[in-house]
């Protein structure tokens, strides 16, 4: 149950901290009002740091299913583990968004632009092309993969402690350079819990969930984790030299 919980608690600050900058982004009334992308992508990258500080040794603060199904993948996860992993992410994905929702209370009536809403709990695409939405996040969700494992190599001698920031320059770096398509969602339950909580919770006048897109930043996640760490541990971890590619 310390996974449980390690991942409810981790994934529930991860929201409440990224969807909350969201928020005080889009929505009337709020002093970040207009604040633009870069307050955003700042937002998730220290929500992830603060989530993996507070929870990486309790949990290891996988904080998303597309991590623990890519280490389950590559052998460096049991099997056994992904309930707890699995529904302690989803659970504080769903808490984390309410949070949100609380804090932000009086200004979801006030808001008038219904997408904004929407995009305060999850991902929308720029430009709704589900072949390249579905791309997009898959490529991203390996580049996350490959740059987590590359940061927690053991060869890199890490300083103890430098790991949770360095991972949370990787999500500021990915926000600032891959998120104008689709937002990177890069976590099933960064996107589908608040999507659940946006249908459920009162928001004054709002519109649907964009449920057509949801499988989207769930399912091309895991695809994209599964093959950012197989990447990793076949062709990097095991030193397999590029130049005979090359030549």
């Amino acid at each position: 149950m310390s996974i449980f919980w390690g991942e409810f608690i981790g994934t529930m600050l991860l929201i409440l901290l990224g969807n909350g900058s969201v928020a005080n982004v889009l929505l009337t009334g709020s002093k970040g009002k207009a604040g633009g992308w870069i307050v955003i992508s700042c937002g998730w990258g220290f929500a992830v740091t603060a989530a993996v500080y507070v929870t990486g040794w309790v949990s290891g603060a996988h904080i998303n299913p597309a991590v623990t199904l890519a280490l389950c993948f590559i052998g460096k996860s049991s099997l056994a583990t992904l309930p707890y992993y699995l529904s302690g992410q989803l659970l504080g994905a769903m808490f984390g968004a309410t949070l949100v929702w609380i804090i932000y209370g009086p200004h979801w009536k006030k808001t008038e632009d219904l997408s904004a809403k929407l995009s305060c709990f999850c991902t929308q695409p720029a430009i709704r092309s589900f072949k390249w939405n579905f791309l997009s996040e898959c490529l991203s969700t390996a580049i996350l993969l490959l740059g987590i494992l590359g940061i927690m190599d053991a060869h890199n001698n890490l300083v103890a402690g430098v790991g949770p920031l360095a991972v949370g320059f990787l999500v500021f770096s990915l926000l600032l350079s891959l998120g104008g398509p689709t937002g990177v969602a890069i976590n099933p339950a960064r996107d589908l819990g608040p999507r659940i909580m946006h249908a459920m919770l009162p928001l004054g006048k709002k519109r649907n969930s964009d449920w057509s897109y949801s499988l989207i930043p769930v399912a091309a996640p895991i695809l994209g984790g599964c093959l950012g760490s197989g990447f990793y541990k076949y062709f990097i971890s095991m030193r397999i030299p590029f130049e005979g590619f090359i030549r």
